[in-house]
């Protein structure tokens, strides 16, 4: 880090972090991004950069979006205007970005992992720079911040984990580890005791091994009793705190305290989601992720907004969880994100919550469903991911009925290539059972969550993020039909799922050329409409579009010779508008009608 911050004295600090923190608020009411988790930790990223140097000392944030006053402090607060943007600053940490940025992230509960490796190559290459990873209490729901605690515990490399405990993942955090946080913020003078405690008994004198052997089960059993932070010390881990993580005063001094201290090492730190912006401070979970805002209301600059996929999927599933009491409802610590807030407020006895932990999530499911259930389990692309093996070893294999309402599919924006929902149709699609539903509007969006509720196996239905389309109902969702919606000649268009409007815009353009292209919506990624595929051969050109990787996609699926597919490339896709990556990468209306017309002629079709 600049040495001049590292002159600061404590006054000078606390004037700078205010000044962060208006500059984060009125920054971030014009790009938007993640602003109530950066509001909370502008305290806590000065102490850590007035006492560690990066990028010689490496931190790892963990999931990333709250590394916004890392990155103002390393150098790129005059890029702010572009955060988020088509080849702007990213909204999380980018090795490629710069060196003070030691890892990339962008999914939870990664970084005590990560953190472990890069102290590991360090000790292996006799390195003697400092290693921290900050994890955010919502991350700690997550299975695999417990495995690296234990490997770190055992391995007893020196290593700091500041554990930032702010009460809130996305929404609020939820478990029996949030409770024992919690226990641990709400007691008082705990840490006294504990440290009062100790010097008692370490002041006791020594007479024989008998002696010392009672003193130390006596330290262990008051440790049980008055040290809140056991959990971590039984990892292997010096547990110190908690500490306010918005006195900066404090923070500095006992980091400058442990910063030697050999082994692993976990900060407690207590933080406030949102802190010095009250529309933040009273609703974090509104202002976890934001468009462009009103600062003196927190009010979204473009108003009310009309209805999402997500929306329509969110009172589908109310409507048939009312005539169907074994539906029950799964998320992975997003209920707002996802839709199923208003589903948990109905049926609160039916709704589950599990944290961020989409592993747990899918075998749990895969439990209720073997139970006698139909869960259904709300998840974005991106992190469904996370479950892989649990999809195919826990539910498919044993074809149990469990639908997955696959969120935010496609491309998502401006959170970049972390976030991008490409891969879903890849991933899920050469799973044995895996019925692969892809919606076309919102209609159909309904009827395919009717149809995979009663379906007997596994099904996922994938819709993307924004506004929902609302047209005329279609024909009945039939197990492996595709749709025909309009017959010609020559030319065939397949839309899969939301790129069907787009394919309708094409089929008009071509037909003002003179040109009378067939267009199909294909509904079922998996099983292809073997009558449709067949069909497809009759033609000269097959021009499939989805918004999806084109490596496992429907189009490799139809393996025909004669198709030619619209979709993403084998390369990850960076932030940006939705309309600009479209157009980007020539997947708009007006690339496709150019390039489609471009090969007619070529062809003389």
């Amino acid at each position: 880090m600049p040495k001049p911050l590292q002159r600061l004295n404590m006054g000078a600090l606390q004037s700078l972090a205010a000044d962060i923190r208006d500059f984060l608020i009125h920054s971030l009411s014009d790009t938007g991004g993640h602003l109530a988790g950066n509001l909370g930790v502008v305290e806590l990223t000065l102490a850590l950069h007035a006492v560690f140097s990066t990028p010689k000392d490496q931190i790892v944030w963990d999931v990333g979006h709250q590394s916004y006053v890392h990155k103002i402090l390393t150098g790129r607060k005059d890029r702010f205007d572009t955060l988020r943007k088509l080849d702007g600053l990213s909204g999380f940490p980018k090795v490629y970005e710069s060196p003070h940025d030691a890892f990339g992230t962008g999914h939870s509960s990664t970084a005590i992992s990560a953190a472990l490796g890069l102290a590991a190559a360090r000790d292996t290459l006799n390195g003697k720079h400092k290693v921290i990873a900050v994890v955010g209490d919502g991350s700690m729901t997550g299975g695999q911040s417990y495995e690296g605690l234990n490997n770190a515990g055992r391995a007893h490399t020196d290593l700091l984990v500041v554990l930032n405990d702010n009460q809130m993942s996305i929404g609020e955090n939820v478990g029996a580890i949030s409770r024992h946080l919690n226990r641990i913020r709400t007691t008082s003078a705990y840490l006294g005791a504990k440290q009062g405690a100790h010097r008692l008994l370490d002041n006791l004198p020594v007479v024989g091994a008998p002696i010392a052997k009672t003193i130390e089960s006596a330290k262990d059993a008051l440790k049980y009793l008055l040290i809140q932070g056991v959990l971590f010390e039984e990892l292997g881990f010096r547990y110190f705190g908690p500490v306010d993580g918005h006195d900066i005063t404090t923070l500095v001094k006992v980091m400058k305290r442990i910063k030697n201290i050999p082994g692993p090492v976990l900060l407690h730190v207590l933080t406030t989601k949102g802190k010095g912006y009250p529309c933040a401070e009273n609703a974090p979970a509104n202002f976890h992720g934001v468009e462009a805002f009103r600062v003196d209301t927190g009010k979204p600059v473009n108003g009310a907004r009309k209805p999402s996929y997500t929306d329509v999927f969110a009172k589908r599933l109310c409507k048939c969880a009312e005539g169907n009491d074994r539906i029950v409802a799964i998320t992975a610590a997003m209920p707002d994100g996802t839709g199923l807030s208003a589903f948990a407020e109905r049926f609160p006895n039916r709704f589950y919550d599990v944290g961020i932990a989409e592993a747990h999530a899918v075998t749990f499911a895969a439990g209720l469903a073997m139970g006698g259930l139909r869960p259904v389990v709300a998840v974005y692309s991106s992190f469904l991911q996370r479950a892989y093996d649990q999809i195919l070893h826990d539910v498919a294999l044993q074809n149990l009925p469990v639908v997955f309402a696959i969120d935010r599919a496609g491309i998502v924006g401006e959170d970049g290539e972390t976030h991008q929902g490409l891969y879903d149709l890849a991933y899920l699609s050469h799973i044995p059972n895996m019925t692969v539903l892809a919606p076309a509007n919102a209609g159909e969006l309904e009827a395919m969550l009717d149809f995979a509720i009663a379906h007997d196996g596994p099904v996922a239905i994938r819709y993307p993020r924004g506004e929902a389309v609302f047209s005329a109902e279609g024909p009945p969702i039939v197990y492996g039909r595709s749709h025909t919606i309009a017959q010609g000649r020559g030319i065939a268009l397949v839309s899969v799922g939301t790129m069907m409007e787009t394919a309708l815009a094409v089929r008009e353009n071509l037909r003002a050329e003179g040109y009378e292209p067939s267009l199909y919506d294909a509904r079922f990624v998996k099983p292809i409409d073997g009558a449709l595929a067949e069909k497809l051969k009759e033609y000269e050109r097959v021009y499939v579009l989805q918004d999806a990787a084109t490596k496992g996609g429907y189009g490799e699926a139809l393996r025909l010779p004669n198709v030619r597919d619209f979709a993403f490339p084998d390369r990850f896709i960076e932030a940006g508008t939705q309309k600009e990556l479209f157009a980007r990468y020539r997947l708009d209306e007006k690339s496709i009608t150019a390039f489609i017309i471009e090969e007619i002629k070529n062809k003389e079709i």
